[in-house]
């Protein structure tokens, strides 16, 4: 019988491995869910190139309705060895993990302590979670030393609060809503933009 492993939170160095396995998982749901799924991301720390993580793939579902939601839960519990625990938090996102009996190191922090490999977080087009997921990893992906700047704060905080995931993600919330404040200025036309040139046409 395999050790069981500490459910303290452990930051692992970036694993090169980590893309392919999303594209590896995405192919599966695609090929599980893909009718329902308008878009299907790698998302959280694993798809920043570089940094470290916690060695969990985090994928994000757009659905076309969130209805669709409940036609999704028999092919990912039934074929893909999913997990489904509703919304867990955040409403109108569905949650799925992944399970492993035999986690690596950092795979069972968390709640319960449940050992995951792969995590879906399913939201119907349009909900803000969704946009802030992609604006927060693609910002980080564009800007290195804001992503070296989010791992060692990553790496001071699960030090600090190695066995409490909630203090852990509370802990982090300053820093991402100041990175989708820049990925927002970032985005905001310059005064030149919005004072000349052609205006668009309104039908």
């Amino acid at each position: 019988m395999p050790e069981a492993i500490s459910d303290s939170i452990y930051i692992a160095d970036y694993d090169p491995r980590w893309p392919a396995m999303f594209d590896e998982e995405r192919a599966r749901l695609d090929a599980a869910i893909g009718e329902w799924a308008a878009d299907i991301q790698h998302v959280g720390s694993t798809s920043i190139p570089g940094i470290a993580a916690k060695p969990i793939i985090d994928i994000a579902v757009h659905l076309n309705l969130l209805v669709d939601a409940l036609k999704c839960i028999t092919p990912l519990v039934e074929h893909l060895q999913y997990e489904c625990l509703g919304e867990f938090g955040i409403p109108d996102r569905i949650y799925f993990r992944k399970g492993t009996a035999t986690p690596l190191r950092g795979q069972s922090a968390g709640h319960d302590g449940a050992g995951r490999t792969h995590q879906i977080h399913m939201y119907p087009l349009g909900h803000d979670q969704y946009a802030k997921q992609i604006t927060f990893r693609d910002y980080l992906r564009a800007h290195p030393e804001a992503s070296r700047e989010y791992e060692a704060l990553k790496r001071e905080l699960a030090a600090r609060h190695a066995g409490d995931i909630e203090a852990y993600a509370d802990a982090k919330s300053d820093f991402v809503q100041s990175i989708l404040r820049s990925a927002a200025l970032a985005r905001s036309p310059s005064p030149a933009e919005t004072e000349g040139g052609d205006q668009p046409a309104m039908g």
